[in-house]
């Protein structure tokens, strides 16, 4: 969901421009493509499934254990927890390189579309659309680091650490070790799948680097500090991929109006689809919150745990499995959160500081970028005290919430509809494809 989302707010961002666009992604998100208003392709490409709330997902037995071990990792700290994507990733990168070539040959053929967007983690759309020759644009959902910037950036290590977490040097080193052998392990399996289905094809090169030579898209915000991307493509910082939110309905309302009376700050509480099952976390959280900080109310998306944390529900708290994000961000005085980047980019444009938790993949990045702009505070989430949240929110309203008016009007400034001109016009640029 954290990927398909935001590329169908693109995609209809492209209809709203004049394109005719289709958006191909698992069955379960053909919804997305009618919010967007844009046709439908149904296309798998991975076993892991995620379609909003990682533990209530039906996954398979095998899925399901791994999903048990990562979540087992993240207790232990930020490099297992790495080190555990990185085993996984082994699987989960190129699951069905055929199928998927496969069923883009016959879409294509159907469809004869001028170009495509492919999310950039989407692997084995990437190496397909290669072994195609098929003109394409490169999508980047989430931190800009997944999009290589040179030979010793590797995929799953962050280019930057937050000060609260700063692993030892061991430990890092060995990380480094397993994203070099997955580099080169991939890189081995991309080389091999080209030249059985595209022999007169260029190589594809490194498996993790392989983007569009056209234009790639991102959707966050081009801080100065970030890795020079690599040259070639048209670099597009989007700033934020978030629609505009929908109003609240009179439940939300309701609930709101109670939970700011008598003039409480309002909090919300969310660590994303997979991370919602660390309700360790949560706990401390609003614990924290709740005793700490009396003129303060909280909003939790707890995912699957809401019942296990039902007992912190009360007349300044509401816990429940998922909420409206982005309307709520709106109303929002803070945002407690896991360092996801959708989150990180909603903070931005509605201008909400944010305590930052980060638990793997980019949080890390995401939560070093929070900490440069002054959009946050970084705590280690596997160090949490109760008493830590309410020090950090304080932190956050005296320094940081005057810096979020001109951080807000930075990222509002582009978004999607400028994302979707600049794309059109850069892919309308590039020459013919061989």
């Amino acid at each position: 969901m954290s990927h398909a989302r935001p590329l169908s707010v693109l995609a209809g961002a492209l209809r709203r421009r004049g394109a005719d666009v289709h958006f191909a992604c698992a069955p379960a998100f053909e919804h997305l493509a009618q919010e967007a208003g844009v046709g439908f392709e149904p296309l798998t490409v991975t076993r892991n499934a995620n379609t909003g709330v990682a533990e209530a997902t039906e996954q398979d037995a095998r899925e399901a254990a791994r999903l048990a071990e990562f979540l087992d990792a993240t207790r232990e700290g930020a490099v297992p927890a790495l080190l555990a994507q990185a085993r996984h990733r082994r699987d989960d990168m190129l699951a069905d390189p055929d199928g998927v070539l496969d069923a883009l040959r016959t879409t294509d053929r159907r469809l004869r579309p001028d170009w495509y967007v492919v999310d950039q983690l989407g692997y084995p759309v990437t190496l397909a659309l290669h072994c195609l020759g098929v003109p394409y644009a490169t999508f980047c959902p989430g931190h800009p680091g997944y999009v290589l910037s040179g030979p010793d950036a590797y995929f799953g290590v962050p280019y930057a650490w937050p000060d609260a977490l700063r692993p030892d040097p061991e430990r890092l080193r060995e990380l480094g070790a397993a994203a070099r052998q997955n580099d080169e392990a991939f890189t081995a399996l991309f080389a091999a799948f080209a030249r059985r289905h595209a022999p007169s094809r260029p190589a594809p090169g490194r498996a993790f680097a392989l983007t569009s030579s056209h234009a790639v898209v991102y959707a966050y915000p081009a801080f100065r500090w970030l890795p020079a991307p690599p040259p070639g493509p048209v670099h597009l910082f989007a700033g934020h991929m978030a629609a505009p939110p929908d109003p609240l309905d009179s439940p939300w309302e309701a609930r709101l109006k109670a939970l700011r009376s008598p003039g409480r700050r309002l909090v919300l509480v969310a660590l994303g689809t997979f991370l919602s099952a660390r309700d360790d976390v949560l706990r401390t959280a609003v614990t924290g919150l709740l005793d700490g900080m009396p003129d303060v109310s909280v909003v939790v998306a707890a995912g699957e745990r809401a019942a296990a944390l039902a007992g912190l529900a009360g007349e300044r708290a509401v816990v429940v499995p998922s909420v409206p994000q982005r309307a709520l961000l709106e109303q929002a005085d803070a945002m407690v959160y896991h360092g996801g980047s959708n989150s990180f980019t909603e903070c931005l444009r509605a201008g909400v500081p944010a305590v930052v938790l980060p638990f793997s993949s980019d949080q890390f990045s995401v939560a070093r970028d929070a900490e440069r702009a002054g959009a946050g505070v970084v705590l280690d989430p596997n160090a949490l005290s109760p008493a830590d949240v309410p020090a950090a929110l304080r932190t956050l309203w005296r320094t940081v919430s005057p810096r979020m008016p001109e951080l807000a009007a930075a990222v509002r400034r582009r978004g999607p509809d400028w994302a979707a001109a600049e794309l059109l016009e850069a892919m309308g640029r590039r020459k013919p494809a061989h």
